[in-house]
């Protein structure tokens, strides 16, 4: 067979192979929201569980337990291993971008894209809101069927039987209910913070971009669970039931379990509202691992049937954060450093060959000489395609972390090696630039970072390639004119072709505190200089790991045999040493302890698989070319590319750029705008694309100020 055919024809049943998985992962996802609609109803309660139960209750996993296991944990587990199948098929194409303009269904989905300011959410898409809203009103339906059917059956006769009145009845059964449905909010809580998630670049969602709703969520999830543990309060101390705080029962719901798990959301929650995380970062950080007492003691709480409806979020997020753990165990390579006199530098790491990343990715950096704990995140400055052996990260002097840092980089005498671990990077799955005519990309300050990988990444498509690419306007706001030397970093550091010819790039920059050019550099003045590290020996380069583009087959195998080794040991566990305690003596094994046998077969199956697939993984990545490139300490850019980059840039002092001018006056069919700096900053570009004079803008907003 002609190869080009043979090619035509693999890709054609790679992307029907796509559909087809697509359309039963939303065919799992849509009967796992039937589920969720269902559950309060009588139907559900009466008719569908009672049979679901018959069928699915074993010695192994009990009467409620297997029935959960199958309906609610199971889907969400399923569709994330069809998301690997589906991202593993197309990862041939994520490094090549079509240049596919938009037609008549391209402009409906667009529309769906387009921005919206709502206040207490930020900037939205309309598919953003639409799904949030849905969300919303599956929980309302949930906690309004629930209270309509419970209040019906509560009369002055039953409630005068039990000794309680009418209100304090329905306060108790409202309390039960608040917390139940808060349940199924926590199932999507940790979803959006599993960076290297494949349901996350399944629905083309960064890590980034995905903050946002773990944010919404959050607070949704402890309002019901703190409207939960206040209604219980109220209730037992009107019916003079106030001694109930302090009981641990032995079977069913455990009370200080769930205030312990209260107590430690409540003070997480307390130091995520913006004010407090802005001005107490590290607080905010360090009061984030009180999830681990949170997640734990709800589990006692409620005992392991009712947490089966959030496991499956909390299951995958575990993965990720063990892989995690795995993979900044070791120190990665350190090669240089640009030190640029605006208090910003950018760090240069060796990375293996077969590492591969969209632009705009991210990674998460640690710095053991400034805090073993602190973890912070950093745009990726450089491109996979451009730069094969090296990754690079701009950091600019923002608070304590980055100040100690920067300080230690670039003082007179710097360090000869500086210990970094890095996670990620993680980043979109693919990316569509080159569909635009246009690509419009507005920054302030060092919001600059993002939009130098792409830009990178289209000298490569342009120069390399020869592929057409889309003109490039970069409107640039610095406070400082010493900021503007961080355009220079634009071009790498190493690998830059020799012009820049066939890019069609304009920068706009303006600087708003300085009224006119500053003096001409004196001899003592600072200018940008690198800085060389002699990183260890074991000092490995960057390479990839589980769930990135050339590892969702590794990441799927470890999801699927952690759950089926979780589900083998606890069906064995159960049938036994639990189930004949039940059957044959006159106790009942206790929820708790069973509930944390679970939490235990659980962090097990998780270290084992996840730790047998990470070692496979890095046998299999160590095979591959890792020829490293050792870059020369004080090697300067070509002349020309400096030149032709100069070139392209116009400077303004003493205003700020008219978005409205750079925006609407573009007449291309298709513009492509990206935004990332301050949240004024994007909040002016996103109504300007909101507008209905703007049809031709297509808006994105990058930001890390969450």
């Amino acid at each position: 067979m002609d190869p080009q055919r043979r090619g035509a024809w693999g890709g054609g049943g790679k992307r029907a192979m796509r559909a087809a998985i697509a359309a039963l992962a939303a065919a799992v996802f849509a009967g796992y929201l039937v589920l969720l609609v269902a559950m309060p109803t009588y139907a559900y309660k009466h008719t569908w569980l009672p049979a679901l139960r018959a069928k699915t209750t074993t010695t192994y996993f009990g009467t409620n337990q297997g029935a959960n296991f199958l309906v609610f944990t199971s889907p969400i587990v399923v569709i994330a291993l069809l998301g690997c199948v589906y991202l593993h098929l197309g990862k041939n194409n994520n490094s090549q971008i079509k240049n596919i303009k938009s037609g008549e269904g391209q402009n409906r989905i667009e529309i769906w894209k387009r921005p919206m300011i709502i206040k207490g959410l930020g900037i939205v898409s309309r598919i953003e809101l639409a799904f949030f809203l849905m969300f919303i009103a599956l929980l309302i339906w949930n906690l309004a069927t629930y209270f309509h059917n419970d209040f019906a059956r509560i009369t002055t006769i039953s409630a005068t039987r039990s000794g309680e009145k009418v209100w304090e009845a329905k306060l108790d059964m409202a309390a039960l209910r608040l917390g139940l449905v808060g349940n199924i909010a926590l199932t999507f809580l940790f979803l959006p913070v599993t960076r290297g998630s494949s349901v996350l670049q399944f629905l083309g969602v960064t890590a980034e971009g995905s903050i946002k709703y773990h944010i919404w969520v959050g607070h949704i999830v402890m309002t019901l669970f703190t409207a939960h543990g206040l209604c219980y309060i109220i209730y037992w101390a009107s019916t003079h039931q106030i001694s109930q705080m302090v009981k641990w029962e032995n079977t069913g719901i455990s009370n200080i379990a769930g205030e312990i798990s209260l107590l430690a959301g409540l003070f997480l929650w307390a130091t995520t509202f913006p004010r407090i995380r802005k001005t107490m970062f590290e607080l905010f950080f360090y009061t984030h691992y009180l999830y681990i007492l949170f997640v734990f003691f709800f589990m006692l709480h409620v005992g392991i049937s009712y947490a089966s409806i959030m496991l499956p979020g909390f299951f995958l997020f575990m993965i990720d954060r063990y892989l995690r753990f795995l993979q900044s165990r070791h120190h990665v390579r350190l090669v240089s450093a640009r030190v640029l006199p605006c208090h910003t530098v950018e760090l240069n790491f060796s990375k293996n060959k077969g590492l591969n990343y969209s632009p705009t990715s991210i990674v998460f950096m640690n710095v053991p000489s400034i805090s073993k704990l602190q973890w912070h995140p950093f745009t990726i400055s450089s491109s996979s395609s451009l730069e094969s052996d090296n990754i690079s990260v701009i950091i600019k002097r923002e608070g304590k972390w980055t100040t100690k840092l920067i300080d230690l980089v670039a003082s007179p005498t710097p360090p000869d090696r500086l210990d970094v671990s890095i996670e990620g990077p993680y980043g979109p799955a693919s990316t569509d630039f080159l569909r635009h005519d246009l690509l419009v990309m507005v920054s302030g300050g060092s919001g600059v970072t993002p939009f130098i990988s792409i830009i990178r990444d289209l000298i490569h498509t342009s120069e390399t390639l020869k592929t057409p690419t889309p003109q490039i306007l970069l409107v640039a706001a610095f406070k400082n004119s010493a900021d503007l030397t961080m355009l220079g970093l634009i071009l790498p550091i190493s690998g830059a072709p020799p012009h820049l010819s066939n890019l069609n790039l304009q920068i706009e920059a303006y600087v708003t505190r300085q009224n006119q050019p500053p003096p001409p550099p004196q001899e003592n003045d600072k200018s940008p200089r690198t800085v060389g590290f002699n990183p260890s020996p074991t000092d490995p380069p960057l390479a990839a790991t589980l769930g990135n583009c050339n590892s969702w087959l590794w990441l799927a195998a470890v999801i699927a045999s952690s759950f089926i080794t979780y589900l083998v040991s606890i069906g064995i566990l159960t049938r036994c040493f639990i189930y004949p305690i039940d059957r044959n003596s006159n106790r009942v094994y206790s929820t708790a302890a069973r509930a944390a046998i679970h939490v235990a077969f659980i962090c097990a199956a998780v270290v084992a698989g996840a730790t047998a697939g990470f070692v496979w993984n890095k046998a299999r990545v160590g095979k591959e070319t890792t020829q490293i490139r050792n870059m020369a300490a004080e090697r300067e850019m070509e002349s020309l590319p400096q030149l032709s980059l100069a070139e392209s840039i116009n400077v303004y002092y003493g205003e700020r750029p008219d978005l409205k001018r750079y925006l609407f006056e573009r007449k291309e069919s298709s513009v492509g705008v990206l935004v990332c700096g301050p949240k004024k900053l994007r909040r002016q570009v996103a109504y300007i694309c909101s507008s209905s004079l703007a049809e031709n803008l297509h808006f994105e907003s990058i930001s890390f100020s969450w």
